[in-house]
């Protein structure tokens, strides 16, 4: 039987586990990246683990994410990264060079290598042929350490593309049609690979905004051959070495087939609060504008930003739209300088921002109160842009460019078309921005220094057997990780502070959380519905709640990576077996938590509520030796028992 481009990958890779779908394996890992609203918690964790330097091929640090120096804490922690990289040995990519997907795309990113980053979005290198796959920070600085990368086997699902895409029409019309068919649950368990004809009408770029938001997909990675296109890109980015071929065996086999013809696909849009409620952009015609963001790590490469200063050139944005405009990396704000284009931005109204995360994190540029923001990037949950009743609409750069103008939600296709914009054969490089680690003869003497913001890091209570522990909290399905630990400006300067964090943790389900946690003495519990934890990899959203002594969390049904962040920090994740015995159990009751330790080698967890008397059986579904992390502690103490060799 032949295998999948992934399998291949996953196959050279293995160095424990047996390849079978719901084993876990261990897979090691040639490359990692950090940013720095995870990075200097990855950092410290990696530094616990007593190790020297890095052990990987290459890892690197980039800066893009906290880059709105208000107030020291985030120089603070960009100097704290800066130095233990120099010593440790890992790349150091300056502020400004650019977002970590774009500039790691561009620059570092390999066919047939595996990646793995402390941000959901890392599979954007799948768009090059890379096994790139969204972990928290813990699991990275294992990673660093030559520890192996630990992931149940997948599923394969192929998505077969045909055609070709029509004008005004773009990648970001694709992988939003694979999350209307999909959903954000979709894609658990499995990595989705991209084939058929379609797939060589599609350059690197496009072939990455696809892989970007595959994340929304809850899928493990997204991934596209290594063919021609792969090459034309590495020789125009000086990296022609870089390239191997790679594909999937002809009679390779599929756990699920999905076909997309191209040619028939229109501009779609993702509606307010969720990356699967898409809709055709045509049919939200009548809805008013008050702001466009165009960029973030989906969007804001060289040929989308060209293709909407194109559309732009000689106009004006409507006076009743801001437009802000956000290149992906200083390579691609380079090019738009030198050629002009980014004159006519300018010229057209748009305010350009620096080559960072920006509002894709809420870290700037909030919409006005109630207001509809139309954004090129991959998430669009309630709140995430910083405006609470504002209605964010995921869409394509061609339609973000062509509602500016308008001050509607435009369909790009009732425009005129222009003309396609054509892969560069050279790209300027200049890597200037990125410092080098010291070497082995000088790493020693590198001083790392640190600010009065970091604080230590938070520690897991001894596992018991039996818990009798309040209900600190109910929510509800699709809990994402924005909802657990927010982003934005107000609180990213304090990712390294986990007391001051905790302060914010799910103020947006129940301000009163933080409160109620803190006086429960001995913690308690989180019960929540279906999908709990789907997005950022952000691990903050399990440290937090770790430092406000939830001792577990009580699903319907986990996240991948929000899970595996639970057990890497001490919390027990557990399901019901009964999925409608969620709704039996209320805030503040008194849950009894019996037969854990049995329940961690796979017999059920006998759950109680004090108050009604109902008894609900909990699963713990989970590795042998997850379960092992979870009796040690979390995977840091667990790291240290068994000393990475």
């Amino acid at each position: 039987m032949g295998k999948t481009i992934a399998q291949k990958i996953i196959a050279a890779h293995l160095v424990d586990g047996t390849p079978a779908v719901g084993n876990e394996i261990g897979l090691r890992i040639d490359q990692t990246l950090t940013q720095d609203a995870t990075g200097t918690m990855a950092y410290l964790e990696y530094e616990a683990m007593g190790i020297p330097r890095v052990k990987t091929e290459l890892s690197v640090a980039y800066i893009d994410h906290n880059t709105l120096q208000n107030g020291f804490m985030n120089a603070d922690d960009h100097r704290f990264i800066r130095t233990i990289a120099k010593k440790i040995g890992v790349r150091y990519s300056r502020p400004g060079n650019g977002i970590c997907h774009q500039v790691h795309l561009e620059r570092f990113a390999k066919p047939g290598k595996t990646l793995i980053g402390s941000d959901s979005h890392t599979p954007t290198a799948g768009g090059i042929g890379a096994l790139a796959i969204g972990a928290g920070g813990l699991d990275v600085a294992v990673a660093m350490g030559g520890g192996a990368y630990y992931i149940p086997y997948p599923k394969m699902t192929l998505i077969k593309l045909s055609g070709h895409l029509q004008p005004m029409v773009s990648a970001k019309d694709i992988i939003l049609e694979v999350l209307r068919i999909m959903s954000v649950k979709g894609g658990v368990g499995k990595i989705i690979e991209y084939g058929g004809e379609g797939v060589k009408t599609l350059s690197v770029p496009q072939r990455a905004t696809i892989t970007n938001m595959g994340a929304e997909l809850g899928a493990t990675t997204s991934i596209f051959p290594s063919d021609e296109v792969t090459h034309e890109f590495l020789r125009a980015q000086g990296r022609e070495d870089d390239f191997v071929p790679l594909a999937s065996d002809e009679d390779a086999v599929y756990d699920e087939v999905i076909e997309i013809d191209l040619s028939k696909l229109v501009p779609l849009a993702a509606c307010p609060h969720s990356p699967d409620n898409v809709k055709p952009v045509k049919s939200l015609s009548m809805t008013k504008v008050d702001q466009v963001c165009i960029g973030s790590c989906t969007n804001s490469s060289y040929t989308d930003l060209m293709t909407v200063a194109a559309m732009l050139k000689g106009k004006t944005v409507s006076p009743e739209v801001s437009l802000a405009i956000a290149p992906g990396s200083r390579q691609v704000l380079s090019m738009l300088s030198e050629n002009g284009a980014l004159t006519d931005l300018l010229n057209a109204g748009a305010r350009i921002l620096e080559s960072a995360c920006g509002p894709c994190i809420g870290m700037g540029q909030s919409p006005n109160s109630a207001g509809v923001s139309l954004r090129t990037f991959n998430r669009n949950f309630e709140g995430r842009s910083g405006t609470r009743d504002a209605g964010v609409y995921l869409v394509s750069p061609e339609t973000a460019a062509a509602s500016c103008l308008t001050g509607y939600i435009t369909d790009p296709t009732t425009l005129p078309a222009i003309a396609p914009v054509q892969m560069p054969e050279t790209f300027p490089v200049n890597d200037n921005m990125v410092d080098l680690p010291a070497s082995l003869d000088e790493y020693e003497k590198v001083e790392i220094l640190r600010g009065p913001n970091i604080k230590p890091l938070p520690q897991a209570k001894p596992l018991e057997n039996v818990f009798e522990l309040p209900c600190l909290l109910k929510v509800g399905d699709n809990i994402t990780t924005d909802h657990i630990m927010p982003a934005g400006s107000k609180i990213l300067p304090y990712r390294s502070n986990i007391p001051h964090l905790a302060n914010y943790c799910f103020e947006v389900c129940d301000p009163e959380f933080p409160k109620r946690a803190l006086a429960s003495a001995d913690g308690g519990f989180i019960v929540g519905g279906s999908n709990y934890g789907q997005g950022s990899s952000r691990e903050h959203a399990a440290l937090v709640p770790l430092y406000l002594g939830i001792r577990a969390v009580i699903t319907k049904s986990f996240a991948r990576i929000h899970k595996a962040n639970l057990v890497n920090a001490g919390i027990l994740p557990l399901e019901f077996v009964n999925p409608d015995d969620y709704e039996r159990i209320n805030l503040n009751d008194t849950l009894v938590l019996d037969n854990v330790f049995a329940g961690l080698e796979g017999a059920e967890i006998r759950l109680s509520d004090k108050e009604t008397g109902a008894e609900f059986a909990l699963k713990c579904d989970i590795s042998a030796r997850q379960a092992e992390i979870i009796k040690a502690g979390g995977l840091l103490n667990f790291t240290r028992e068994k000393t990475l060799k």
